[in-house]
């Protein structure tokens, strides 16, 4: 069986979610065991490190330069050219016009649910894609429940060709001491903190979270608590006027935004924290809950979207849309130290189920059905 897969977004000099899923996944599927005849070929705009994936002799790379539409042209003519007996896309754009077997992974259809969160023409080309990707695709690899769910609500897409395919979470683990210390120096962050990491985005829901750290304090009168938000910042959201402005002047020190946070120093931060606050109004899969419990970390997040089912009983759940419900929820993590021990606790066994070898077995289950079908 010959394998083709985008691996355009491996490249990426500042990896996020979804270009961190496709290096992961791509990296743990090479790495298994495979017959004589399983081949793989990967697809590159930019070249790689000679580093980034296994150098193995069932593999080839393929660098196609192009500066834009490059999955439409240099990637389908090169699919044309190979014919390959499936295609693998670990986001969500296949190429409009090609033929043979597909596979693509949706994450999330957030655009549908926050359409403001995206400029029109990132929108439109979003909803163009996904729709074609689902009716197109083969099998179709979602994150979680939720995003199936949302793929047959929204697109009617058939329930039999989605696969639900969590994530790995792992490669992060708790720190030592000096590195919390140094991440600290690094961002001038005090000793006693509440964390939150992710793009800073309307739908992340940072002005009510800003909000209930504010209510917290005026209720508990807490003397050096902190709030940071750790992350680049989106281009709709304006730091003065969504979150300075919902804290009195008083408090305005208590509020740390660091701007983009280098891989070294991600596990420190969670590491350092008092709890990580996330109450994301929507998530196709939540990295970073899960990412912080392997650092032992107490989580509070929302309880929509794939969130529940992805931190089970191992989190503070709240209602996103209530800013007294995350207040309520940041005070039983802060003041319940009996609380935070169990959240740990659980918080460690659930992340522990979420292994990028289970996610490569159930791909390359579906890429094989996908070929044969």
């Amino acid at each position: 069986m010959h394998i083709a897969i985008d691996a355009s977004r491996t490249t990426t000099a500042r990896r996020t979610g979804t270009e961190n899923y496709a290096l992961q996944l791509i990296r743990a599927l090479l790495k298994l065991p495979h017959s004589a005849d399983q081949r793989f070929s990967l697809y590159f705009r930019d070249a790689p490190a000679p580093d980034l994936l296994p150098a193995l002799p069932n593999v080839t790379h393929y660098v196609l330069p192009a500066r834009r539409a490059w999955t439409h042209t240099r990637f389908a003519a090169a699919l044309a050219q190979h014919a390959p007996d499936v295609v693998f896309v670990p986001a969500h754009t296949l190429p409009f016009r090609f033929r043979g077997r597909a596979v693509v992974t949706v994450h999330d259809l957030g655009y549908r649910f926050f359409p403001k969160a995206h400029r029109l023409k990132e929108r439109l080309y979003l909803e163009l894609t996904t729709r074609y990707s689902a009716w197109r695709a083969d099998r179709i690899l979602a994150d979680s429940g939720a995003t199936r769910r949302d793929l047959i609500g929204q697109y009617g897409t058939s329930d039999a060709k989605i696969r639900v395919v969590y994530p790995g979470v792992e490669g992060i683990e708790r720190t030592t001491a000096d590195q919390i210390a140094a991440a600290r120096a690094a961002y001038r962050l005090p000793a006693r903190y509440l964390l939150f990491l992710g793009t800073l985005q309307p739908r992340k829901n940072l002005t009510r979270l800003v909000q209930a750290f504010a209510a917290y304090l005026a209720r508990s009168a807490d003397p050096d608590l902190a709030l940071v938000l750790a992350g680049q910042v989106g281009w709709l959201l304006q730091p003065q006027r969504d979150l300075y402005a919902h804290l009195p002047p008083a408090l305005h020190s208590r509020l740390h935004i660091t701007g983009y946070v280098a891989d070294s120093h991600v596990a420190a931060l969670y590491s350092g924290a008092l709890a990580f606050v996330f109450p994301s109004l929507y998530e196709g899969f939540g990295f970073p809950v899960l990412e912080a419990m392997r650092c032992g970390t107490p989580v509070l997040c929302a309880e929509t979207s794939s969130l529940p089912e992805l931190v089970g009983k191992a989190a503070v759940l709240v209602d996103p849309s209530s800013v007294e419900a995350i207040s309520a929820g940041i005070a039983r993590l802060v003041e319940d130290a009996a609380l935070r021990a169990a959240l740990i606790e659980r918080g460690g066994t659930q992340a522990a189920q979420f292994t990028w070898r289970r996610a490569a077995e159930q791909t390359f289950q579906a890429l094989c059905e996908a070929a044969t079908r």
